[in-house]
């Protein structure tokens, strides 16, 4: 009996191979674009889970109270971890690591690294990181130590085994390598390339561990399995009282302990870290996942309904010779999971075709593969639930046709489907529109931020990064006026940050609009004198640097207007002169500067302090003209190898990288459009198959009105009138609901657009046109069908 179902229903796909088509086209299309959202949105929620003891690990994160304010960080003080773990037997283990970047050589490679770690050899115990070769506990501990991943041992060594080998960190410094691990997942919530003991940082740095207060990295635990964290947190106030030294505490700062789980850190946004998810971006793509699988649904529904009066004078044979109701709706059904079988053989190529697109677009490798994870086996169960789903309403409207009618020709009168047709239309439209709004607001946005004025010059500016070299930091005046003898170079400035490439803060006290003196983290630049003028920021009070003044680089300080009004200030000026402490150094704010961008549009300006220190400066910045820009280039980096033979040459652009941290709301925008313009095809699959349907229904009307001498463009108009119709309901709809979605997104923006009328007259016009193309194409051939061929039955 299964065999005849499967037989009868791959007749009539055949038999109907353009419908067949169409309908398995739409659902793989659905299908695949669910099915990557799918695996993304896995990948998200994996992160972490490789470790053994994931739901035993815990990050330390240490809150600064201040009076004002509160600051949220992801780090922990250098102690914290091994001190931890001698007073509370509970602390099972303890890791500790921090960001490092070396110059590292080995032989004739030599490479700037900026993805490395200090780390305790804990660390590999901790987490589930497999070693390779070597041994991660012996001999680590010591300074000078490396654990390498397997990627960076082939980088330096090829197929040599690396352990045992001396590679030299910042040309000067032997580093043994100890052990090679595998690389680390991708779903890790940090990553690195190599590690370095963390020995070898408290040699370079002994005086953190003479103040027991000092932030520094990250510190995890591992605590018993099913131990409640909150416990030990209510213990960390006596704790901090057994170890703080008078000299540690400040005054007005206190401390909050928080121990993160694993599972919570990659998604935890609010301490912020190397790596993080983005939970409203995937509640937004959870979201488009399930609306294009609807739309697919509704759209392979009114496909197969649009065949129904094809094949309702097969109902009626089948009723008047014995068959069943239930007998018809398993045929029916097993043509609707055929369709879906083949829908999935579809899915599978054109996911793993489009996988290594789509992880393009989302800005991370989430897998190479489909054929992993279970991932096809759950897609094959998808297809099938969706063919049962879809396939009922379809299997039982067919399968109740009265044989009575449909013999008779009376199926018009008897086939009242056409209002759920009709709604469903509307439905798929209505979430077209909304998707094509969304499009059109996150372009818009994007292209506000990346042309807002900034409030500096960012253009023709090159930055070279020696990694805040103390060689090249002690040489710095001869090698900026060496640079400045190019051609095309007209200016040079030497510092710690840019805007746009991230930057340090500093613990300050600062005089306030009282006169006291205020406690608070503040955003700071280091600098040189000719810092201010190349990038052609604007002074609101006061002066900026000058060589004039010998104290300048010892006792004078900027701070940006944000900063003015945070101290309460009422007006930049009066802000001048007050004293501002900082890094042991005190002196007087001699000038405020106009507010500019240093971070991405998504944020605020931020309060933010300036100050002269050539000891801190990273790079050096080149302002070139835009003429024979190649040739600049190349004859900067001849120049490059002859002064700083020691260093690479790294360069970029400011404006690229201030408009690189857009990166993400980029790649979100061009998956935005492209599920947008996949849901805008299904739809209008359906409302191909909703024109078929009518075009049939009204055949005979149509060739009585053409012999009454009706013009093609009259028969067009009216029947495309009733489809534009749903697709104008469809606006009324989805523009309210548009307002609000988009309205919400943009509020994580500091600086955002105002919605205008015109974005829905945009997206209204764009989805009557579509609409209206895909009507006129059945429309247009009814018209032009001859009247012989229409009424000859009659």
């Amino acid at each position: 009996m299964i065999r005849n179902y499967i037989k009868i229903a791959c007749r009539s796909l055949w038999r109907h191979k353009g419908f067949s088509i169409i309908n398995i086209i739409g659902l793989a299309i659905g299908l695949a674009a669910c099915f990557l959202i799918y695996i993304d949105i896995r990948f998200e929620l994996s992160y972490d889970t490789f470790n053994e003891k994931f739901d035993r690990i815990y990050r330390v994160a240490v809150d600064v109270v201040h009076p004002n304010s509160t600051i949220k960080t992801s780090a922990a003080f250098v102690q914290i971890g091994p001190s931890l773990q001698e007073d509370f037997p509970e602390v099972q283990e303890n890791a500790r690591t921090l960001g490092a970047r070396f110059l590292v050589q080995y032989g004739g490679a030599k490479f700037q690294e900026e993805n490395l770690i200090y780390a305790d050899a804990s660390l590999f115990t901790v987490f589930t990181l497999p070693v390779i070769k070597g041994d991660v506990k012996k001999g680590f501990e010591a300074p000078f130590r490396v654990v390498m991943t397997q990627t960076m041992a082939k980088k330096y060594f090829g197929g040599v085994d690396p352990v045992g080998k001396t590679l030299t960190l910042d040309s000067k410094y032997p580093a043994l390598v100890t052990a090679v691990i595998k690389d680390v997942p991708a779903n890790s919530h940090f990553k690195f390339d190599m590690a370095v003991s963390y020995a070898t940082f408290l040699k370079f740095r002994p005086d953190v561990l003479a103040n027991w207060a000092a932030i520094c990295g990250h510190t995890y635990v591992v605590l018993p399995k099913g131990y409640n964290s909150q416990s030990l947190e209510s213990q960390m106030a006596a704790f901090a009282n057994r170890h703080y030294t008078a000299a540690d505490k400040q005054e007005g700062v206190n401390y909050d302990y928080h121990f993160v789980p694993l599972k919570d850190i990659y998604m935890d946004t609010t301490r912020g870290g190397p790596e993080f998810g983005d939970l409203h971006n995937m509640r937004i793509f959870s979201a488009i996942a399930i609306v294009i699988l609807l739309i697919a649904c509704i759209n392979f529904i009114n496909l197969t309904t649009a065949r129904a009066a094809e094949r309702a004078k097969e109902v009626g044979i089948r009723k008047v010779i014995g068959a069943a109701r239930k007998q018809l709706i398993i045929q029916f059904l097993s043509e609707t999971v055929i369709i879906c079988l083949f829908a999935f053989l579809l899915t599978i190529l054109l996911s793993n075709l489009l996988l290594p697109f789509y992880n393009q677009l989302s800005g991370k490798i989430t897998n190479t593969t489909i054929f992993v994870h279970g991932y096809v086996f759950d897609l094959f169960l998808l297809s099938l639930s969706i063919g049962a789903v879809a396939g009922l309403y379809p299997a039982f409207v067919l399968s109740g046709f009265k044989p009575i009618a449909t013999l008779s020709g009376g199926l018009s009168k008897s086939f009242k489907g056409i209002i759920v047709r009709k709604s469903l239309v509307v439905v798929q439209f209505t979430v077209s529109i909304i998707l094509i709004v969304g499009t059109i607001v996150v372009y818009t946005q994007l292209n506000y931020m990346r042309n807002q004025p900034l409030g500096f010059q960012k253009k023709q500016m090159l930055a070279i990064d020696f990694f805040s070299d103390t060689a090249v930091q002690r040489r710095v005046e001869l090698i900026k006026n060496e640079l400045k003898k190019i051609p095309n170079v007209v200016s040079v400035t030497a510092s710690r940050s840019l805007p746009g490439f991230g930057n340090g803060n500093s613990d300050s006290e600062i005089e306030n609009h009282t006169g006291a003196m205020q406690q608070m983290l503040i955003d700071a630049y280091y600098v040189d004198y000719d810092f201010i003028p190349q990038f052609e920021m604007k002074v609101a009070a006061g002066r900026i640097f000058s060589k004039s003044f010998g104290t300048d680089t010892s006792k004078a300080f900027l701070i940006n207007e944000a900063a003015a009004k945070s101290l309460g200030y009422s007006s930049p000026s009066e802000a001048v002169g007050r004293k501002l402490s900082q890094w042991g150094r005190t002196g007087k704010i001699i000038g405020v500067l106009k507010d500019f961008h240093f971070q991405a549009l998504q944020e605020p300006v931020k309060p933010l302090s300036i100050s002269v220190d050539p000891d801190f400066n990273r790079m050096l910045t080149l302002k070139i003209l835009a003429k024979n820009i190649p040739a600049t280039i190349a004859a900067i980096q001849n120049r490059w190898k002859t002064l700083v033979p020691e260093r690479q040459f790294n360069y970029a652009f400011v404006d690229e990288t201030f408009n690189a941290q857009y990166a993400e709301q980029i790649n979100f925008g061009k998956l935005f459009m492209y599920f947008a313009v996949l849901a805008i095809i299904i739809s209008c699959m359906g409302l191909f198959g909703l024109a078929s349907y009518s075009t049939i229904q009204r055949t005979r009307e149509i060739g009585i009105r053409k012999v009454l001498g009706a013009s093609v463009s009259g028969i067009v108009n009216m029947l495309s009138a009733e489809f534009l119709k749903l697709v104008i309901l469809s606006s009324l709809i989805a523009f309210p609901l548009a307002w609000l979605t988009m309205h919400r997104w943009l509020q994580d923006f500091a600086y955002r657009i105002a919605i205008g009328w015109w974005v829905f007259a945009l997206a209204g016009v764009v989805a009557l046109v579509i609409a209206f193309a895909t009507v006129s194409f059945q429309a247009i051939k009814a018209a032009l069908t001859n009247p012989v061929k229409s009424l000859r039955s009659e």
